[in-house]
C-alpha cells in the first residue's frame, strides 16, 4: 500500500502523527467501532490509563487482525479520553507501538465527558487501507 504523509510543518513528528495521510488507490477500507479496556466478554477493565491504552490497543490490533489488517495499515486514528492529562501521562506507549508498526497516523485527540462505562478512560476509533 502507497501512503503519502502530508505534514507542513515539523512539530507533529514529536507526538507521532501526521497532518494528513493519503492512499492513492486503496482497494479495501477498514472502519473500526471505538475499541477500550474491554474484557473478551465485553466487561470493562478497572485499571489506570496505562493499562487501559495497553488494553484498548491490545483490542484494535485484534479487531484489525480478525479483518487482515495490523496497525501498519491504520492511516487514522482518533483518541477519546477522559482526561488529556493522564493520556498525555501514557503517551510514550502510543508513540512506541505506532512506530515499531511504522504507523504514523492522521487523528484527533478529545477529552470527553464519559465513555460508554464509567470505568474507561480512553477509547481508539480507527481506520484502516490496504
Amino acid at each position: 500500500m502507497k501512503q503519502v504523509t502530508i505534514n507542513p510543518w515539523t512539530w507533529q513528528d514529536q507526538l507521532g502523527y501526521a497532518q494528513a495521510v493519503e492512499i492513492p488507490q486503496a482497494s479495501h477500507t477498514l472502519y473500526c467501532a471505538g475499541q477500550a479496556a474491554m474484557d473478551p466478554d465485553g466487561r470493562p477493565v478497572a485499571t489506570d490509563m496505562d493499562g487501559q491504552i495497553k488494553l484498548g490497543l491490545d483490542n484494535l490490533e485484534t479487531v484489525l487482525a480478525k479483518a487482515g489488517y495490523s496497525l501498519t495499515n491504520v492511516v487514522r486514528l482518533n483518541f477519546y479520553t477522559t482526561s488529556v492529562e493522564q493520556f498525555f501521562a501514557g503517551y510514550g506507549q502510543v508513540i512506541d507501538r505506532l512506530a515499531q508498526a511504522g504507523c504514523r497516523p492522521s487523528g484527533t485527540l478529545m477529552e470527553v465527558k464519559a465513555l460508554a462505562f464509567p470505568q474507561l478512560a480512553i477509547e481508539f476509533e480507527a481506520t484502516a487501507v490496504r
